[in-house]
C-alpha cells in the first residue's frame, strides 16, 4: 500500500481513557492515556459506574490531545479504530459512541476492535519485524488466554481459565495481605524483597494435555495459609506469600506458554496484557525461552496495560482487510476473540 494509513483508534473497555493515532499500524505518533487508578483505589477496585462516568468526561479532551500530539487533523485520519468488547459495557459505550459519532461526522470508516486483538497486536509497535506465526500468552485482570496466532486477524485460542484469571488472583491476594489495589504492581514490587520459596503454594495444571489456567486454588491456598498462621499467632510476612504466590502463577504461565509452542511447531512467543509488565512473568519466560531457543517478543509496560496504540495497530490490520464496521456496531462485554 503505497499510501501512508493514519488510524485514531479509542480504547474505553475498564478505567483508562485512551485514544491515540497510529500509522501504518507500527508507528505510533501519538498515545494518550487518562488513568482512573487512583480514584478507584479508594473502593478497592474497579467501581463501573464510576468508570463510565469518567470516561464521559475525558473522552472528549483524550481525543483531541491525541490528535494534537500527532500534528493531526480528523482530515488526515483514514479510519476511527474502536475497542467494541470484552469489558465493562458501560465503559466500552462511552467509547465506542464516541467513535460513531466521530465515524459519522467525517465520513471516515469506523473498525470495531477485539480488546484481546488490540494486546496481542502490541506486540507489533516496537517490534517492527516480528509478526505470525507465533504463541501469545495473554494475561490481564480479566483474561488469561492461550492463543496461537496463525497470521494477521487469525487466531486460535488454544486455553483459558476456568476460574479467576491471572491479573484477578493477584488482586484478591493483594487484598488478603494488605496491600490493597491495584494488586499486581504491589506484589511485584514486594516480591522483589521476599522469599519466593518461603512457603509452598500449589502449581495447578490441569488434566496432562490441557492449556488451560486454573487460579481459584491458588487464591484459596493463600488466603487458607494467612487465615491458619493469624489464628496460630504465627507472625506473617506480606513479601514472603507475595513472591511464593507470584512464583506459582508464573511457573504454571511460563510452563504451558512453552508446551503450547512446542505442540503447534512455532519458533516466537509473545507476552501480552496487564500481567505483562510484571517483572517475574518476564524474566521467567525470557529465560525459559532462552533454553528452549524460542524467540521472545514482549512489549513495554505502557503497551501492556490497556491503552489506544494497541487498538491503532489491530484496527490497521483490521482495515487493510477490508473490514467496515456499520454504525449499528454494538458493544459486546463477552465478545469472544475472533468472533465479529
Amino acid at each position: 500500500m503505497d499510501k501512508d494509513i493514519l488510524i485514531l483508534a479509542i480504547e474505553s473497555s475498564c478505567d483508562e481513557t485512551a485514544a491515540a493515532v497510529v500509522k501504518n499500524g507500527r508507528e505510533v505518533l501519538s498515545n494518550i492515556i487518562s488513568s482512573q487508578i487512583a480514584l478507584h483505589t479508594l473502593y478497592g477496585g474497579v467501581v463501573p459506574e464510576i468508570a463510565s462516568r469518567k470516561h464521559i468526561e475525558a473522552i472528549d479532551g483524550v481525543i483531541q490531545k491525541a490528535l494534537a500530539e500527532a500534528h493531526v487533523t480528523m482530515e488526515d485520519i483514514d479510519a476511527v479504530g474502536v475497542t467494541y468488547g470484552p469489558g465493562l459495557v458501560g465503559a466500552l459505550l462511552v467509547g465506542l459512541a464516541e467513535a460513531k459519532a466521530l465515524a459519522y461526522a467525517t465520513g471516515k470508516p469506523l473498525v470495531g476492535v477485539h480488546h484481546i486483538e488490540g494486546h496481542i497486536c502490541a506486540n507489533y509497535i516496537e517490534n517492527k519485524d516480528f509478526a505470525p506465526p507465533y504463541m501469545a500468552l495473554v494475561v490481564s485482570g480479566g483474561h488469561s488466554h492461550l492463543v496461537y496466532v496463525s497470521d494477521y486477524g487469525k487466531y486460535e485460542i488454544l486455553g483459558h481459565t476456568r476460574d479467576d484469571a491471572a491479573g484477578e488472583a493477584y488482586d484478591k491476594v493483594a487484598r488478603v495481605i494488605g496491600m490493597g489495589y491495584p494488586g499486581g504492581p504491589k506484589i511485584d514490587a514486594a516480591a522483589k524483597v521476599g522469599n519466593p520459596n518461603a512457603v509452598k503454594f500449589p502449581r495447578v495444571f490441569l488434566e496432562e494435555d490441557s492449556y488451560d489456567f486454573s487460579f481459584s486454588g491458588l487464591k484459596s491456598a493463600v488466603l487458607n495459609y494467612v487465615n491458619k498462621e493469624r489464628m496460630q499467632n504465627h507472625p506473617i510476612v506480606p513479601e514472603d506469600i507475595a513472591a511464593s504466590f507470584q512464583q506459582a502463577v508464573v511457573d504454571v504461565l511460563v510452563t504451558k506458554t512453552i508446551r503450547a509452542a512446542k505442540d503447534h511447531g512455532v519458533t516466537k512467543i509473545a507476552l501480552a496484557g496487564g500481567v505483562a509488565s510484571n517483572s517475574a512473568l518476564r524474566e521467567s519466560m525470557r529465560l525459559a525461552c532462552q533454553k528452549e531457543g524460542f524467540y521472545l517478543s514482549v512489549p513495554s509496560p505502557v503497551l501492556c496495560t490497556d491503552n489506544a496504540a494497541m487498538i491503532g495497530c489491530a484496527a490497521y490490520y483490521e482495515y487493510i482487510a477490508g473490514v467496515r464496521d456499520g454504525l449499528d456496531l454494538n458493544a459486546n462485554p463477552s465478545l469472544k476473540l475472533g468472533e465479529r
